[in-house]
């Protein structure tokens, strides 16, 4: 290995110690491939200099890497459990969605097998920095309804909810849309904004998954009654029925929660994901009247309870390093920026757009 200059660095050389941000939290670990986005990274931070794998070093790794079999380079290019157990939960959602268009049931213990093998790999699943691939039109309602289902069940764990209630958290998060099965896809997958007519058919979602659920034993009437109420608001002003807050079961108000905030920040074949930070935002005035306030403030706690040193990029693409945050402003916090404090609960023009590397507290 070799120290050298940052200004030296070429694209495609391999990190081979630890790169320490000014306050000593990791910026980037040992085995980083440097692409055009490290390389900012380290210019942003004034990084001097990196310690890289020589050629010699290099050629003697892909040499390695030449000698293993095709099994073995098959087994190391396997992508993480989760990764892996999401893509599968995703298959077998848009399997059961073109079933039920064709008539069939609803196969419930194979659905809930694949989530149960899904959720088993929770503790690497980071609600703010968790996204698939860009996500094309016909395929966003399976994604959106998986992601929904990861994060319900990690607020009904956070809302204090029985475990033995987790899973049907995360059942209700997996099948709230469930009833989109029978809405015409022209209308479900059209580009541009509904006709007054089309916007009811769609709204119409929620009663057909209702009872496309209510024979099914395995939900409890909870995970079923979030098909039908996941659009009500606490105000009342929701549809179909205009339940007010006492009306509408725990369930839907989580659900209400995760589907707003992963259709919001869900990265799509025609546009780019929307900040989670400005999302949050978003989601903390709409508790004012329309979710429930205390579950929106439990989400918002925890999923911004990270370490001071998270390397992030504002706004304004500076990037810079989280060295407080204000437990009354948690989605604004007082970043450093080339030893400048950008105080963001009085910035308020700017904001978060992504998270670069993480140091997280807890699981």
């Amino acid at each position: 290995m070799a120290t050298v200059a940052v200004s030296q660095v070429k694209l495609g050389d391999k990190i081979g110690q630890d790169v320490l941000t000014p306050l000593g939290s990791v910026l980037f670990h040992k085995g980083k491939i440097v692409t055009p986005r490290e390389l900012e990274i380290l210019q942003a931070f004034l990084v001097p200099a990196v310690v890289i794998h020589t050629a010699a070093e290099k050629r003697d790794e892909e040499e390695a890497a030449g000698d293993k079999t095709l099994a073995q380079i098959s087994e190391t290019a396997v992508k993480s459990p989760l990764l892996e157990q999401y893509r599968n939960t995703v298959e077998l959602l848009k399997k059961v969605f073109n079933q039920l268009i064709s008539g069939f049931g609803i196969p419930i213990l194979d659905i809930r097998n694949q989530l149960e093998a899904l959720l088993q790999n929770m503790n690497d699943y980071k609600i703010l920095t968790f996204s698939p691939q860009a996500v094309n039109n016909e395929d966003y309602l399976y994604h959106k309804s998986v992601m929904t289902a990861m994060s319900c069940y990690m607020l009904a764990q956070w809302n204090g909810l029985p475990k033995n209630e987790w899973m049907q958290a995360a059942l209700a998060g997996l099948l709230h849309d469930i009833g989109n099965a029978k809405v015409d896809k022209a209308i479900l997958n059209k580009p541009t904004n509904l006709t007054a007519d089309e916007a009811e058919e769609m709204k119409r979602h929620t009663i057909l998954g209702y009872q496309l659920l209510k024979n099914v034993t395995a939900l409890t009437e909870g995970a079923k009654l979030a098909a039908l109420q996941h659009h009500e608001r606490v105000d009342g002003s929701g549809y179909p029925l205009g339940l007010d807050s006492q009306k509408i079961h725990p369930f839907a108000k989580i659900v209400a929660i995760s589907d707003i905030f992963n259709a919001m920040t869900m990265k799509r074949a025609y546009r780019t994901a929307n900040s989670p930070y400005k999302v949050l935002e978003q989601i903390q005035q709409d508790s004012f009247g329309k979710l429930e306030p205390s579950y929106v403030q439990t989400f918002i706690d925890k999923v911004t309870q990270f370490h001071n040193g998270t390397v992030v990029r504002l706004s304004d693409d500076r990037i810079g390093e989280i060295i407080f945050s204000d437990r009354n402003n948690p989605t604004r916090p007082w970043v450093s920026v080339n030893g400048v404090i950008v105080n963001l609960t009085t910035e308020r023009q700017l904001y978060i757009e992504e998270i670069i590397s993480k140091t997280d507290p807890s699981k």
